[in-house]
């Protein structure tokens, strides 16, 4: 298998611009460019299926949360409107059958047999009940009708360790050689988040490899406030400077910290600043070579990509949220090699 890069961050961190960076590069494609692959960490995703198996697993569980993952990836593959679905495009027309394939090395026995959580009555189930009532009681309780339920049949899973992983590896790679991971390096744009690192090594083999991007909390804050609500394109941040940092500060601690040598961290402004000793990481990493570089600058341009930092300096409308920011979030600060006034105006 070739190399899959996965760029990766926590929010408005520019994470896309690495995908832009490479896509410069003969060698490694993004076929959808900066799509957002998110079936494994989504809710009722890949590694809500572990969670729900390995750790809170019971006598019946498993039929839930197999079900659920089941109708989250049929909705990934159908919606084709739904911005991080269509998957069967995006991976392809056989996504369900390698996702079913799956669920068949795991599902350790299928029965007719129901459970409480079949019977969460809705308005169609409903409807079922009163008619089967009335059946009863017309024919004298000769005959009871169907029993309603969400769905017919319930599927039992007790996998250990061993069994789940090796069966998630095998599937994942079912899944990328069907968009030819097996001739060609692959970008898959946040196939995981920093928060999902640690299980890394448990899905993915040596060929995975992560850049995960952070930025400067101040700009995160201004652009995500100021310039990205104009398009309707903001983020859950608060809007408050001081929740804002309680948030960020949060979110940041909830991750549990994993690295490796598949690993490479870097600031967004790095990019900028830094680009040449950014960039010879990068390339160190993804086993790239200098001639592979045929169109620098088309995609990410650190000059255009310049007018996204340092959107706090010298701007007194947002002095008083920009203190509380660097006061309360000071650990997060990037430290800019030059002061630069940035015209909002250029921001994207």
């Amino acid at each position: 298998m070739k190399n899959i890069l996965i760029p990766t961050g926590y929010m408005s961190s520019g994470s896309s611009a690495v995908t832009d960076l490479i896509s410069e590069f003969d060698g490694y494609f993004a076929d959808y460019g900066s799509h957002e692959y998110v079936f494994l960490h989504c809710p009722n995703g890949l590694f809500d299926l572990e969670d729900k198996l390995l750790i809170g697993n019971n006598a019946i569980r498993s039929d839930e949360a197999l079900h659920t993952y089941y109708h989250t990836m049929s909705q990934l593959y159908d919606k084709k409107y739904w911005w991080v679905g269509h998957y069967k495009e995006t991976f392809g027309p056989d996504f369900l059958k390698h996702t079913e394939a799956f669920m068949d090395d795991i599902i350790l026995t299928k029965t007719q047999q129901y459970w409480y959580y079949q019977e969460n009555t809705s308005l169609k189930m409903g409807i079922r009940l009163a008619f089967n009532k009335i059946l009863k009681k017309v024919t004298l309780n000769k005959y009871n009708g169907k029993k309603p339920l969400l769905y017919p049949e319930m599927w039992l899973s007790f996998p250990n360790e061993d069994e789940f992983y090796s069966a998630a590896k095998k599937y994942l790679n079912s899944l990328f050689l069907m968009i030819g991971n097996d001739q060609r390096n692959l970008i898959l744009d946040q196939l995981l988040l920093p928060f999902n690192l640690h299980r890394l090594e448990n899905y993915f083999d040596t060929n995975a490899k992560v850049i995960v991007v952070e930025r400067d909390p101040r700009d995160v804050y201004l652009l995500n406030k100021y310039v990205h609500s104009k398009s309707n394109e903001t983020v859950p941040y608060p809007t408050n400077p001081k929740d804002f940092c309680v948030f960020y500060k949060k979110m940041r601690q909830s991750e549990i910290k994993f690295d490796n040598d598949q690993i490479l961290r870097i600031h967004f402004e790095d990019l900028i600043y830094k680009y040449d000793d950014t960039l010879s990481d990068i390339m160190e990493l993804l086993e790239l070579q200098p001639e592979d570089h045929k169109r620098p600058n088309t995609s990410f341009n650190p000059e255009i990509s310049i007018n996204n930092t340092q959107v706090f300096l010298n701007r007194p409308e947002y002095k008083e949220e920009i203190a509380i920011i660097s006061a309360e979030l000071e650990e997060y600060l990037y430290e800019f090699p030059y002061e630069r006034e940035s015209d909002t105006k250029l921001a994207f």
